[in-house]
């Protein structure tokens, strides 16, 4: 009887798994290395192009927001500081003034004049029956870009739209105003960076307020009848900007208490 020798499993399967890789397979595995190498590493020369275009030489993380707005902030506060060092000047300069004036009879009837100069000027604080128009901005957005569209500028309020109602409250006889609690005197100039409103070197968002001090009715009247604030009216059912009024029984607004130096100025003809 003739013996058969029974090779273990184990010896089968190490035999299968050897004989599966054949060099025909594992010239293939290397001819897919050869192929896949330079794909790789095309692929991240083309991540690292892309990365460094679109930082265009900076962090594509802009490290730089709270230090612009730190940098805001300290402005800010050095403004303030500057202006409150230069009430005190002129507090000081009122008072050697007022001292001079003791003794010298023409300092003293000019200072009498200056004095009753002060209200119309601005530099008292006046209350009374007034007037509140507030502008503001749109809440829709630019959703699409049909022919009907509107424009950005179209709902946003503008330096014309606040100039219109300054110039309305003034036709129609106010005695005072303020524009966000600022008074103003003959020297403010109202202008408007973006959405935003600066009135003597201080910067609002809106909604923009204005307050004026006279004969509300009178008042009222001559925004109606204004060209500009019925343009921006109307640009209100158009687009959603704000506008509304409001009466004042009794409304107070403070003396101005910044720099009335003045940088130029022209002899009326």
């Amino acid at each position: 009887m003739e013996q058969t020798t029974v090779r273990p499993p184990w010896r089968l399967m190490v035999r299968r798994t050897f004989h599966g890789f054949t060099p025909r397979r594992w010239a293939g595995s290397q001819r897919g290395w050869a192929w896949g190498v330079p794909l790789i590493a095309l692929a991240a020369g083309l991540l690292f192009t892309t990365s460094a275009t679109t930082a265009d030489g900076t962090a594509l993380r802009d490290d730089r927001r709270p230090q612009l707005a730190q940098l805001i902030t300290d402005k800010r506060e050095r403004l303030a500081e500057r202006e409150r060092r230069a009430a005190e000047l002129r507090a000081a300069v009122d008072q050697d003034t007022a001292e001079l004036a003791k003794v010298d009879q023409p300092v003293q009837e000019a200072r009498e004049r200056a004095e009753s100069l002060r209200g119309p000027a601005g530099f008292t604080t006046l209350s009374g029956p007034g007037i509140t128009v507030v502008l503001n901005d749109s809440s829709r957005r630019i959703r699409d870009g049909g022919p009907d569209a509107p424009d950005n500028d179209d709902l946003v309020v503008h330096q014309q739209d606040v100039q219109a109602v300054v110039n309305a409250l003034w036709a129609g006889g106010a005695e005072a105003m303020t524009i966000m609690d600022v008074r103003v005197i003959s020297t403010s100039a109202v202008r408007c960076v973006g959405n935003t409103l600066l009135l003597h070197g201080q910067v609002f968002s809106p909604p923009f307020k204005i307050t004026a001090i006279g004969e509300p009715t009178a008042m009222h009247q001559a925004l109606e009848s204004a060209e500009g604030v019925r343009d921006f009216r109307n640009a209100v059912a158009d687009f959603g900007l704000g506008y509304s009024e409001t009466v004042e029984r009794n409304v107070t607004v403070r003396a101005y208490d910044g720099s009335s130096d003045l940088r130029s100025a022209r002899v009326a003809q």
